[in-house]
């Protein structure tokens, strides 16, 4: 699997010849498996929404990739909505928390279902604190742990306990994640 990180909380990941797209920020990539957790509540109305976009809770499968929405409705709003993803791949177990701004209730945790890779906002302010967030992936562990919507991503590293150097993208297969404990990979845009 290769994972690419485009900006904010937008990532591309691929594998073979499927792809999924997280919260792309224009149209310029095409993908098998586009997910939003960030959107407005008129889109859940939308008769014309493309069939491979998934942006609200439920369970979903698309070109062999099991996908679980699941609510985040502390978090929404009236006019938007936020929702995390637990994402089974080819065995790999991903999970992508997006908008997330405060500690997941206890049913939410278990519902990620123990990811091997975990994606999270770690930018403070609308995001989790770096603080919240490293608490988080100690409760969790994930073999990876992947920070977006950041300014930089020191305060986080911090807060792990943890250093890394900025890589241009992640490439790893199943058995790479065996021996790995909340390892931090920091992705260049």
């Amino acid at each position: 699997m290769v994972i690419n990180y485009l900006g904010n909380g937008s990532f591309r990941l691929q594998s073979g010849e499927t792809s999924l797209l997280v919260n792309p920020e224009n149209n310029r990539f095409k993908a098998d498996v586009v997910l939003r957790t960030l959107s407005p509540v008129d889109l859940a109305k939308d008769e014309n929404a493309a069939p491979n976009e998934i942006s609200f809770a439920g369970e979903y499968e698309i070109k062999g990739v099991e996908i679980t929405g699941i609510a985040l409705p502390e978090e929404s709003g009236e006019k938007f909505l936020k929702t995390a993803y637990s994402v089974k791949w080819e065995d790999i177990k991903l999970a992508f928390l997006g908008h997330m701004s405060k500690m997941p209730s206890s049913d939410i945790m278990e519902r990620l279902a123990e990811p091997d890779v975990l994606f999270l906002p770690v930018g403070g302010g609308h995001f989790l604190s770096p603080e919240l967030a490293a608490k988080l992936v100690k409760q969790i562990e994930p073999a990876f742990v992947i920070p977006d919507f950041y300014k930089s991503p020191a305060d986080f590293l911090k807060a792990m306990g943890q250093k890394a150097e900025p890589q241009e993208k992640l490439v790893f297969k199943k058995k790479d994640l065996e021996n790995s404990k909340s390892q931090v990979i920091v992705l260049k845009t």
